[in-house]
């Protein structure tokens, strides 16, 4: 279904996910006057307590997909996983940002980087793998550490292998399950950056300053907003996204992860095409955050000063520290400390449990006090970041 010219408040908005993206959605979209229904088979979803109507059902399910589709004016999702086909469903009976065809593009990592290279983006040399009859051509097309990654279904490090012969590659591809996957050459990097924006079904395109990520175990560890790269890889990377999004005509909030190298040249590694842990720093730091942009996109409003206020590091917090609490009373001791925890009752290691912002008028001060409170929470001590 075509997007309506606008969607005004009172009107009600589906997400499809329940999960702390939902949850922050949600939260945005009723504080602007929203109702809310969130789709999730998870009876303690963390956007389904929040919401005005929470549908406890597969993703699959048609006759909740029709339910959904009468009660919602639109809808968009809070995860890339989500299968195309419903979202097709549903657009037939309301409007559906992202498109069912952004959506696919971004869960096929063949896809994803084709669409990027159409876009006049550069990415890693990367050979496609079908089944076994691909590894020997593809092993020989990169002559090199690689790593091996299943084309769906991988994030936050999951789905993938470093790989330095032929052999290890066999056996990495049979423990992935023999699953169509993607062999990426390795790259001499120097930082991972990202770009969060926003654009609406008129075109217009608004970004967050480019920010910088550190990841720990491939899960993200801290955000540094803004990035500390010089002006022109920042422009250079907001001008890559907006190819992306314009060339996907994309409507919602989008990140885009690029690979800064040691020799400076930059280079796409992925796209979420939803709200992004990148982004969370916004809902402190800006005068809009990437949740409100997703609800404005979502509804045809026009998008809001992204206008950064304070820099900000962002740390992620994750179930590895409940033993059994965290120490809550040290981390907001600090004045400079937001934090947002997720709603989620089970804590597991690996499992993002929320996650806080410190702030500061100086970059390096909040990047002192990132330092300082991850080791008093127990993330880890380590410095030189």
């Amino acid at each position: 279904m075509t997007s309506p010219a606008v969607i005004l408040p009172g009107a009600t908005l589906g997400v499809l996910g329940g999960g702390q993206l939902g949850r922050m959605f949600t939260v945005a979209a009723q504080t602007m006057g929203y109702r809310v229904v969130v789709m999730d088979p998870d009876p303690g979803s963390p956007a389904g307590a929040l919401a005005d109507i929470h549908i406890k059902a597969d993703y699959r399910d048609a006759a909740s997909l029709l339910y959904m589709g009468g009660l919602c004016d639109a809808v968009t999702t809070e995860f890339e996983n989500v299968p195309a086909t419903s979202l097709e469903m549903l657009a037939g009976h309301c409007f559906v940002a992202p498109s069912p065809r952004a959506v696919a593009t971004a869960q096929d990592r063949l896809l994803e980087k084709t669409r990027a290279r159409e876009a006049g983006c550069i990415t890693a040399p990367f050979a496609n793998i079908e089944d076994e009859g691909f590894l020997v051509h593809a092993w020989s097309t990169l002559e090199g550490p690689a790593l091996l990654k299943t084309r769906r279904l991988g994030y936050d490090g999951k789905g993938q292998a470093r790989v330095n012969t032929l052999d290890e590659l066999v056996e990495a591809y049979e423990r992935m399950g023999r699953v169509p996957c993607l062999l990426e050459g390795l790259l001499a990097l120097d930082k991972e950056v990202s770009v969060v924006l926003a654009r609406n079904g008129q075109g217009q395109i608004a970004f967050y300053p480019v920010a910088e990520n550190q990841h720990r175990g491939g899960i993200l560890d801290i955000t540094i907003a803004p990035a500390r790269i010089t002006e022109a890889v920042a422009e250079q990377a907001r001008s890559m996204a907006a190819h992306i999004v314009d060339e996907l005509d994309y409507v919602g909030v989008m990140a885009v992860e690029f690979f800064l190298l040691q020799d400076g040249s930059l280079v796409f590694n992925e796209m979420a095409p939803r709200p992004h842990n990148s982004g969370h720093y916004t809902l402190d730091a800006c005068l809009s955050d990437q949740f409100q942009q997703q609800v404005r996109a979502l509804c045809g409003l026009p998008l809001a000063d992204t206008r950064q206020l304070s820099p900000a590091v962002m740390v992620n917090i994750l179930g590895n520290i409940w033993q059994p609490v965290p120490a809550w009373d040290r981390l907001l001791a600090h004045p400079g400390v937001q934090l947002h925890l997720y709603g989620k009752h089970e804590a597991r290691p690996g499992r993002k449990m929320g996650h806080y912002t410190c702030l500061s008028p100086n970059l390096d001060d909040a990047l002192a006090l990132a330092m300082t409170t991850r080791c008093e929470l127990g993330i880890g001590c380590e410095t030189g970041h």
